[in-house]
C-alpha cells in the first residue's frame, strides 16, 4: 500500500512538472512587446558593460554635461530662470487686473465670423507679452473654463508657437532691421500679428473642425477675485514651481537624448542636414540654428552684428523663425509637460500641435522671406 502511495506522488510530481513547464512554455509564447523589448535591452545592456564599458560612461557624461549647460547654466544660474518666474507673476497681475477678459471680447466679433471659441487667442498674445511658459500656465486653464473644444485646444498651441516668446526677440529683431536699412513694421505685422488672425481660421476649417464660437453672455468670467498681495507673490511661487517642477525637467529629458546623439555621432548628421535645408528656405544658418537648438533671443543677438552684409531674405527669414516658439526643448519638453498639466490634453497631442506649429512656421519664413524680400530692398 505505501508503495501505491510513492508511486502515485512520484506521478503527481511528474504532472505538476508538466504542467508548471507547459504554463512557463505558453508564458514565453505569451510575451508582450514591451517584455520582448525589456529582454533585449537586458542583454544589450550586460553585453555593452562587459565589452564597451568605457562608451556607456561616455555617453552619460555627454548627457549629464548637455543637460548642465542648459538646466543649471541657463536656466538656473543665468537669466532665463528668473524670466520665467517674472513671466508667469506679471501674467498673473494681468489677468488679474481684466487683461485676459478684455481680450476675449476684443476677439468675439471675428471669433464668431471663424466659427472658433474666442479663448484661443490667450496663449498667443501671452506668449508675445512675455514668456511662452507662462502663457501655458495661465492660457491653458482659461481654455478649460472657457468650454473650449479639445481641436481648439490644439488650435491654440498650433498657433501660440508661431508668435514670438521673449519681447527681446522683438527688440533685437527690430535692431538688425535697422542696421540692414530695411522698414521691419510689415514683416513684424505679419510675422507676429498676423498668425493670431490667419493661423486658427486655416486650422478650424481644414485639420481640427470641432470647434464652436461662443456667444459673449456664454462666455465667464476670468477675472479672479485675490487680493493684490496674493496675486503677486502667488504667481511668483507659481513660476517658480513651474521652472523647477515642470520646465528644468522636461528640457533635461530633450537634452540628455541630444547629448547623447552627439556622443554617438548622429546629431553632427541632423546638423548638417539643418544647414542644407535653412539655406533652402532662406534662414541664416547659424542663428537658425540658434534658434532651433538653444535660443531665438540669441539667435536674433547674434544676427544683428552681421545684418548689414548677410542677404535681405535671409534676415528676414532668419526673424520670422526666432519668432517662433522654438528651441526643440521647449517644442518636444516644456510645451507638452505644461499643457497636459494645466488642461485636459495628454502629452502626445500637444506636442503633435506645437511640432504642426513650428513647421507651419518654417513654411512662412520661406514665403515672406521671398515676397517681402522685393518689397522691402
Amino acid at each position: 500500500m505505501s508503495e501505491d502511495n510513492k508511486n502515485m506522488e512520484n506521478q503527481q510530481n511528474e504532472d505538476k512538472s508538466k504542467e508548471n513547464q507547459q504554463n512557463e512554455d505558453k508564458s514565453m509564447k505569451n510575451l508582450q512587446k514591451e517584455d520582448k523589448m525589456g529582454l533585449i535591452l537586458v542583454a544589450a545592456a550586460i553585453i555593452a558593460l562587459f565589452a564597451i564599458p568605457d562608451h556607456i560612461a561616455g555617453i552619460f557624461g555627454a548627457m549629464f554635461e548637455s543637460v548642465k549647460e542648459i538646466a543649471i547654466d541657463v536656466f538656473i544660474n543665468g537669466q532665463v530662470g528668473v524670466a520665467i518666474i517674472v513671466s508667469v507673476m506679471t501674467g498673473r497681475v494681468l489677468e488679474r487686473l481684466g487683461f485676459t477678459d478684455a481680450l476675449l471680447r476684443l476677439f468675439i466679433p471675428y471669433a464668431k465670423i471663424i466659427g472658433v471659441n474666442s479663448s484661443i487667442v490667450v496663449p498667443s498674445v501671452y506668449n508675445i507679452l512675455g514668456d511662452i511658459n507662462a502663457a501655458g500656465r495661465i492660457a491653458g486653464p482659461v481654455l478649460e473654463k472657457g468650454n473650449a473644444t479639445l481641436d481648439e485646444k490644439k488650435i491654440a498651441i498650433a498657433t501660440m508657437v508661431q508668435s514670438q516668446q521673449s519681447f527681446s526677440t522683438l527688440m533685437l529683431g527690430l535692431l538688425a532691421f535697422a542696421a540692414a536699412g530695411i522698414n521691419s513694421a510689415l514683416v513684424v505685422i505679419i510675422a507676429v500679428f498676423g498668425p493670431i488672425v490667419i493661423v486658427p481660421l486655416l486650422l478650424g476649417k481644414t485639420i481640427w473642425r470641432d470647434t464652436k464660437a461662443l456667444e459673449l453672455a456664454e462666455m465667464p468670467r476670468f477675472t479672479p477675485k485675490t487680493g493684490a498681495l496674493p496675486t503677486i507673490f502667488g504667481g511668483a511661487k507659481e513660476g517658480a514651481e513651474l521652472l523647477f517642477l515642470l520646465i528644468i525637467p522636461a528640457v533635461s529629458v530633450v537634452f540628455a537624448i541630444i547629448g547623447a546623439l552627439d556622443y554617438i555621432g548622429i546629431w553632427a548628421h541632423f546638423e548638417e542636414f539643418l544647414t542644407v535645408a535653412l539655406n533652402t528656405l532662406s534662414i541664416h544658418p547659424e542663428t537658425g540654428i540658434l534658434s532651433i537648438m538653444a535660443s531665438p533671443t540669441l539667435a536674433m543677438s547674434e544676427i544683428v552684428n552681421v545684418a548689414a552684409e548677410i542677404d535681405p531674405a535671409l534676415l528676414i527669414g532668419s526673424f520670422v523663425l526666432a519668432s517662433s516658439g522654438f528651441p526643440l526643448s521647449v517644442v518636444f519638453g516644456q510645451v507638452p509637460a505644461i499643457w497636459a498639466d494645466v488642461c485636459d490634453i495628454s502629452e502626445r497631442e500637444a506636442m503633435k500641435a506645437a511640432v504642426l506649429g513650428v513647421v507651419m512656421r518654417f513654411i512662412t519664413a520661406a514665403i515672406l522671406a521671398a515676397i517681402l524680400t522685393p518689397i522691402l530692398t
